[in-house]
């Protein structure tokens, strides 16, 4: 998918920290100087449209590294920074998805691509046309207490593990395991209980595909099962357990984490970024025989990786004027750069050559909406 080096994670951090001190002192500055001639923004016609605010909705794994970048971004303009609001990736596309009203969000994010059923749902109310634009590159991990030994597991034995269905004496049953060592007697003999996102989220979307799928298809039966009747195969080995088994927690990761300091041998679904801001407290499974690490899912090595995205609502650009200079900075070297304070949070960025072509593509589409930029002057990225 991708690949690179190694990153200085604290040379970024002392990069990020040093860039943030000289734009408070610049805002600060700049505040006394307003001050100081008895004006204000306003006195220096910039437009409502300009002070406004557009909101942006979605996916809780994308939500951490968008926030930090609206933070960044109001700091260093004159442009207020968006409201950012968490809601998991299914319920940011229903928002986004609800028209082109001002009120409704004018960026998704998604750990997953925009399906069908939402597309259809954006058509229904006018919302034709948005760009699809790759943020950066994110793992699913399996996360438990720092206080229980490492857990490693095969995506096979998650799906025996967590599946609603499994194949057994030459039928799909109900999942009868309890305990981990039913499956593998080399497993800790603890229950099984599993914190996992609810369906609205794509973190859950992801898990489903990349581990209940997968690991179904290494078991004969259930790959014989796929090829003949995929629909069968997809209503019975991709749902997710109801028993207690797996438990549906909020839209919030952090949650999981503290759920599980509290809850001894439960284990946990996350994103990689909330394993790096929680090391001191949760440490992540091995999943393949492969530890998820920012090297590892930048090589592909670690199997649960995925692309994260922003969905641009181009009918909000003459609308929101600072909507442009915040792709700006979110797409910036400063942001997601090798250096980029965006690292660390956790963000797997994307090679320089890859962004260049995500740009390049936002540009093209901008011809779409070259009239509206005349609104604001705007400035090509």
């Amino acid at each position: 998918m991708v690949s690179g080096k190694r990153i200085n994670l604290s040379t970024s951090a002392l990069w990020a920290k040093t860039r943030l001190v000289a734009l408070i002192g610049f805002s600060a500055i700049s505040l006394l100087a307003c001050e100081q001639s008895g004006g204000n923004a306003r006195d220096k016609d910039v437009s409502d449209a300009q002070l406004s605010e557009f909101h942006i909705a979605g996916s809780s794994t994308v939500a951490p590294f968008v926030t930090l970048t609206a933070e960044m971004f109001g700091i260093a303009t004159e442009y207020r920074p968006p409201v950012v609001e968490s809601t998991g990736t299914g319920g940011g596309f229903k928002l986004f998805c609800q028209g082109n009203d001002r009120n409704t969000p004018s960026i998704a994010m998604a750990s997953r691509v925009i399906s069908a059923d939402e597309k259809a749902l954006c058509a229904a109310r006018g919302v034709n046309n948005f760009i699809e634009m790759k943020f950066g590159y994110d793992g699913i991990v399996l996360i438990g207490s720092i206080r229980d030994e490492p857990v490693s597991v095969s995506r096979q034995e998650l799906y025996l593990a967590l599946a609603k269905y499994i194949w057994k004496d030459g039928e799909l049953v109900a999942n009868p395991y309890k305990r981990w060592s039913d499956i593998n007697p080399k497993l800790a003999d603890f229950p099984i209980e599993v914190f996992g996102p609810p369906a609205s989220s794509g973190t859950r979307d992801s898990f489903v595909d990349l581990v209940l799928s997968e690991g179904a298809k290494t078991l004969p039966e259930m790959r014989a099962l796929a090829a003949s009747d995929p629909e069968l195969f997809e209503k019975k080995a991709l749902a997710i357990r109801t028993d207690g088994a797996w438990v549906d927690f909020g839209e919030h990761d952090g949650q999981i984490v503290q759920s599980l300091v509290r809850t001894p041998h439960a284990l946990g679904i996350v994103g990689f970024s909330y394993l790096t801001q929680s090391a001191d407290r949760i440490h992540a499974a091995k999943i393949d025989g492969v530890i998820p690490t920012f090297e590892t899912i930048v090589s592909t090595d670690y199997g649960l990786s995925r692309p994260l995205f922003l969905y641009v609502k181009t009918s909000h650009i003459g609308e929101f004027s600072s909507l442009i200079p915040f792709i700006r900075e979110a797409y910036s070297q400063a942001a997601i750069g090798r250096e980029g304070y965006l690292l660390d949070k956790g963000l797997i960025p994307l090679q320089p050559e890859e962004r260049q072509r995500i740009l390049d593509r936002f540009d093209e589409n901008k011809a779409v909406i070259s009239q509206n930029h005349k609104k604001f002057n705007g400035e090509p990225l």
